[in-house]
């Protein structure tokens, strides 16, 4: 079995990480618990949390943070202990966080990345921010190392970073994992730096990928941009070095989010959401305030529904959440304003004094409330215009009531949409397309439903987060 095919192995019994080395895990942020909060955490934060505490590790990256560094930076990252996972963190000036976080990472990697270069900003005043940023992250990690280390470095932010412990003799395994998808080489090319960017990649051991179409990217860029050789299993031979690449698609902490979603059916906040929706067909978005997610297209095309099938009208209710995000870049402003717009018009044209088409809630909510949202909802929205994996789709469909479980609708730019084959698949520039599918999960009997959301589910029950970590881990251990 190739190391590409890792993580689609039939076996479903689990085996520890194949390893007891220490692992340290290094992220853009540092998920460090805090007394009073609970919950809200990504896949990042379930995944890496449990192989920490199962045989002690450490968690390096940013505190989230700002400081202003008059008196120069500090010497050594801050430490703390929880259990028997130890968090070092380290505060990054203004600066640092305007041209490495809100600069590179996400006005040049984040909308490439994304297929937007109508919206990439190639700024070199942003790279050496992020190049100053990555380093800054290897001088204060290196002290903490043993020899024996696994490291586990984690999205676009860090590319660079284990080139740069390299470059300070640091020798132990590393291993980087893309958690957003990688374009295509025409793509690519127009990133200034992307040779660079790839060398950087070249001194990891093993790169990972949520997809086998994103991993042929990369190597379709190796061989024809860097003349690498690359050898059956996916190996690439470049700059000296032999780098290994697989596919580990994310997801969700399966079983305990359907017995969430289960007890949450029945909490004060879901009566409430099924007493205001009056026995009204529910369809839901829960997205981030980002224009990858096809948030605007999607309110196109549920107009779309309403006028092409008026019989929805007064019978169905589009719940539309999208927490704000990033809302420094000037992009995400103009989203926001954008969004309010395009609802506010769409209820403006629709709206009844008894029915209100669309609710558009610019805030979170908890991960158990969120569960307990998917459940009541006959449809689940999932349209972006280009994502990694999208949590959302695997948790709507884990979160479902098996005797009565609604629809999925979902972008086949979704990463998702390579595992979620019980879907409606669809094209969300294709806005009449997307309506029909809508349609048609509003119309879908009982049977189909059923079937549709088993395949998916016994899907995602063996290929949760657990077996994502252990997939990855027990690759870079080998």
């Amino acid at each position: 079995m190739t190391l590409a095919a890792h993580s689609e192995s039939s076996e479903t019994t689990r085996t520890p990480a194949a390893t007891k080395r220490r692992l340290v895990v290094v992220s853009n942020r540092v998920a460090v618990p805090r007394p009073g909060r609970t919950g809200g955490e990504g896949g990042l934060a379930v995944g890496v949390k449990a192989a920490l505490e199962e045989s002690g590790g450490m968690w390096f990256g940013w505190s989230g943070k700002t400081v202003d560094y008059e008196q120069g930076e500090p010497e050594a990252a801050s430490l703390s202990k929880a259990g028997q996972i130890a968090y070092a963190t380290i505060d990054l000036s203004q600066r640092d966080y305007d041209e490495y976080y809100n600069g590179f990472a996400n006005r040049s990697i984040w909308p490439l990345f994304h297929y937007r270069l109508d919206l990439a900003d190639f700024n070199r005043r942003y790279l050496a921010g992020y190049q100053r940023v990555n380093a800054l992250f290897a001088r204060r990690l290196a002290p903490l190392l043993r020899d024996d280390d696994l490291l586990w470095i984690h999205d676009y932010h860090l590319i660079p970073m284990a080139d740069q412990l390299r470059h300070m003799g640091c020798q132990q395994t590393m291993g980087f994992f893309l958690h957003i998808p990688w374009p295509s080489t025409e793509v690519l090319l127009a990133l200034p730096n992307q040779r660079a960017l790839v060398q950087s990649l070249c001194a990891y051991d093993l790169v990972g990928f949520q997809t086998e179409e994103y991993r042929k990217a990369f190597l379709d860029y190796c061989r024809r941009e860097l003349g690498a050789t690359i050898l059956p299993d996916g190996t690439v031979e470049a700059f000296g070095r032999h780098v290994r690449t697989g596919t580990f698609p994310i997801s969700i902490d399966t079983e305990p989010l359907a017995k969430a979603a289960e007890e949450a059916s029945e909490s004060r906040q879901i009566r409430r959401l099924r007493d205001s929706v009056r026995n009204r067909d529910l369809v839901i978005g829960v997205d981030r305030l980002d224009y990858s997610k096809g948030l605007l297209v999607r309110v196109q095309a549920y107009e779309h529904l309403l006028r092409a099938y008026p019989a929805n009208r007064g019978r169905v209710v589009m719940l539309q959440i999208a927490p704000p995000s990033r809302m420094e870049v000037p992009e995400y402003k103009q989203l926001r304003n954008e969004m309010e717009g395009a609802c506010g018009r769409l209820n403006g044209a629709f709206a009844e004094f008894d029915w209100t088409p669309v609710r558009y809630l610019n805030k979170g909510f908890s991960r158990r409330m969120l569960a307990g949202f998917y459940r009541t909802a006959r449809v689940g929205l999932v349209t972006p215009l280009r994502d990694g994996m999208n949590l959302v789709a695997k948790e709507y469909v884990a979160s479902q009531d098996p005797a009565d479980p609604g629809v999925l609708v979902l972008s086949r730019f979704a990463g998702a949409a390579h595992e979620l084959d019980g879907a409606l698949i669809v094209n969300p520039y294709d806005l009449e397309a997307t309506a029909e599918a809508m349609q048609t999960a509003l119309s879908l009997d009982l049977e189909e439903r059923r079937e549709r959301y088993r395949t998916m589910f016994e899907r995602l029950r063996i290929h949760d987060i657990d077996r994502w970590r252990e997939d990855y881990l027990s690759a870079l251990a080998a």
